[in-house]
C-alpha cells in the first residue's frame, strides 16, 4: 500500500512539473519583447523596442530596459537599436531582393529554355532539308527553281546535230564545229549539268543548296545567250558569204580567162604610149 502511494505521488509531481513547464514555455513564446522582435525583423516596422524605459525622478527604474537597450546593455544592442533599418522583408530588404532575383532567374531560365527549344526545332527542320532525300519537297524548289532549271534536264548531255544544239540549220552546226566552238560549248554544258547534279544529290544546308541552284541558273542563262549569239553570227556570216558569191558570179564574164604577163605589159604600153 505504501509503495502504491509513493508511485501515485511520483506521477502527480511529474504531471505538475510538466504542466508548469508547458505554461512557462507558452509564456516565454508569447513574450511581448520576442513578438516585437519578430515584427521588427519581418515587414511591419522598424521599432517597438521592448521592454520600454521607466523613469522616476529622471532615474531609470526598469532594470530590463537598462540591461537590454540602456546604459548597461552591450554596445552591439545599442548599435542595433540606433542603426539603420535592416528588416530582411522590407520592400528593399535583403530577403525580398533574393526573392526578386530568384524570380528574375526563373524568367531567364524560361527564356533560355524557350530559345533552346527553338534552336532544337530549327535544327530538326534544317536537318530535314539537309539530306538530298527531301529536296523534291522543298517549297522554294517547287515554286520557282524546278520550273527555271527544267530546261537543263531537257537539254541533251551530248548533242550530236544542229537540232539537239538548237541551231538554225546543219550548215551553222558545221561552221561552229569547224571553228572548235562546239567543243568549248560542250565543256560549258558539262560543267552546268555537273553543278546541277551536285546540287540535287549532295547533302548540304538548305541555304547552300539554293545558292548552287542560283549559280547554276545564271550559268545556264549565259550558256543559252552565248549559244544564241553564235547562232545569229554564223547565220549572218553565211548570208554575207552567199551575197558575195552571187555578186562575183554576175560581175565576171562567163568565158573570162586571166591574161598573161606579156599581154598585160603590151596593153599597158598601148594605153600610155601617147602620154609620154
Amino acid at each position: 500500500m505504501k509503495q502504491l502511494f509513493k508511485k501515485g505521488t511520483f506521477f502527480l509531481l511529474l504531471f505538475v512539473t510538466v504542466g508548469v513547464s508547458a505554461q512557462l514555455s507558452v509564456k516565454r513564446l508569447n513574450d511581448p519583447s520576442i513578438v516585437a522582435q519578430h515584427k521588427r525583423m519581418t515587414f511591419e516596422r522598424w521599432g517597438d523596442w521592448r521592454p520600454y524605459p521607466k523613469y522616476f525622478l529622471g532615474i531609470q527604474t526598469n532594470f530590463a530596459y537598462a540591461t537590454v537597450w540602456g546604459i548597461w546593455a552591450p554596445s552591439k544592442n545599442r548599435d542595433y537599436k540606433d542603426g539603420p533599418d535592416i528588416r530582411p522583408l522590407k520592400p528593399t530588404g535583403e530577403q525580398n531582393l533574393r526573392f526578386a532575383q530568384l524570380k528574375f532567374q526563373e524568367e531567364e531560365a524560361k527564356k533560355i529554355k524557350t530559345a533552346s527549344d527553338t534552336i532544337h526545332k530549327r535544327s530538326v527542320q534544317d536537318f530535314a532539308h539537309w539530306t538530298s532525300a527531301t529536296v523534291d519537297a522543298d517549297p522554294l524548289w517547287l515554286l520557282y527553281y524546278k520550273r527555271m532549271l527544267k530546261p537543263i534536264t531537257e537539254f541533251p548531255d551530248h548533242p550530236q546535230n544542229f537540232i539537239e544544239w538548237r541551231l538554225k540549220d546543219q550548215q551553222t552546226f558545221e561552221t561552229l564545229n569547224t571553228t572548235g566552238t562546239i567543243t568549248r560549248l560542250q565543256e560549258e554544258l558539262d560543267l552546268i549539268k555537273e553543278k546541277y547534279d551536285m546540287s540535287r544529290s549532295m547533302d548540304m544546308p538548305r541555304g547552300k543548296r539554293f545558292i548552287m541552284y542560283h549559280e547554276t541558273l545564271i550559268k545556264w542563262r549565259k550558256f543559252v545567250q552565248e549559244l544564241r549569239k553564235y547562232n545569229n553570227k554564223t547565220t549572218l556570216l553565211l548570208d554575207y558569204k552567199n551575197i558575195l558569191k552571187n555578186h562575183l558570179s554576175t560581175a565576171l564574164p562567163n568565158q573570162w580567162t586571166p591574161a598573161s604577163d606579156k599581154q598585160i605589159v603590151h596593153s599597158t604600153m598601148q594605153q600610155y604610149k601617147h602620154r609620154f
